[in-house]
């Protein structure tokens, strides 16, 4: 029996290489702000909801504080955020938007909407659809 006639693995390769697809072109939008996919999730979270304590932000990113603690050291460095410890307990660390922070969420949002109406232009409306079908599979996975 062949891997790829069961519809489990398939899917799962096809997401995968689709993903990474995906982000690759994401990418390409994001390199006029030099930024990576992650530092962009990081943010897009942050734009959201600024002040977060980084485990509460490593939550919504499903990555652990060893991963997110590098990614939000070079923001830092680009003065996208500040982290600053808790008065209270100095083991907790929140963070907040700096101001070039808060300003580029406009500029990044434009460009992003720029390639969504490329996207949309090549995949048509079947995204929203297999968005969907993505949405309620992951919530089937993940209730367990």
């Amino acid at each position: 029996m062949q891997l790829d006639s069961l519809p489990s693995v398939r899917l799962s390769k096809t997401l995968y290489t689709l993903s990474r697809i995906l982000i690759q072109r994401i990418q390409l939008t994001l390199n006029d702000f030099n930024l990576t996919y992650p530092q962009f999730l990081t943010l897009q979270i942050l734009w959201e909801e600024d002040g977060l304590k980084v485990h509460e932000l490593g939550k919504k990113l499903s990555l652990d504080s060893g991963t997110l603690t590098p990614l939000l050291k070079k923001l830092e460095i680009q003065n996208l955020l500040k982290r600053k410890r808790g008065e209270v307990d100095e083991r907790t660390v929140l963070i907040h938007l700096s101001y070039p922070g808060k300003s580029l969420q406009a500029k990044v949002m434009d460009a992003m909407r720029m390639l969504e109406a490329e996207l949309s232009t090549e995949l048509g409306a079947e995204t929203n659809g297999l968005l969907a079908a993505a949405d309620a599979y992951f919530v089937k996975l993940t209730s367990n």
